[in-house]
């Protein structure tokens, strides 16, 4: 099953076995060991800043409800790519030049 994700080309990847679970309803971004930090758990609509995110990673939508979510070149919600509303595990990204996360209905 794939699913791009907008102009960045990322696609929906099966869960791995090893990783830590992301909680039901949040978007999280997962670090490259596989664990995810508290810090990287989103459950509330609206932009979430990143501090210290670099690198790839990937993000895992485990939201209900069709919620999706975009992620920002921008602080604060801003220069975001379309949203995505694909349930499970996107493919890798360099999150790099990424600033904050949004959650959208």
């Amino acid at each position: 099953m794939a699913l791009a994700l907008g102009a960045l080309g990322l696609a929906v990847a099966p869960t791995a076995s090893a990783a830590t679970p992301c909680p039901s309803g949040a978007v999280c971004i997962r670090e490259t060991n596989g664990n995810i930090l508290n810090k990287n758990i989103f459950y509330s609509y609206g932009n979430h800043n990143l501090s210290n995110v670099t690198g790839v990673r990937v993000l895992v939508n485990n939201q209900t409800g069709g919620a999706g979510f975009q992620i920002c070149k921008g602080y604060n919600g801003t220069n975001c790519y379309p949203v995505q509303r694909g349930k499970g595990e996107y493919a890798p990204y360099d999150f790099t030049p990424i600033n904050s996360v949004v959650l959208v209905r």
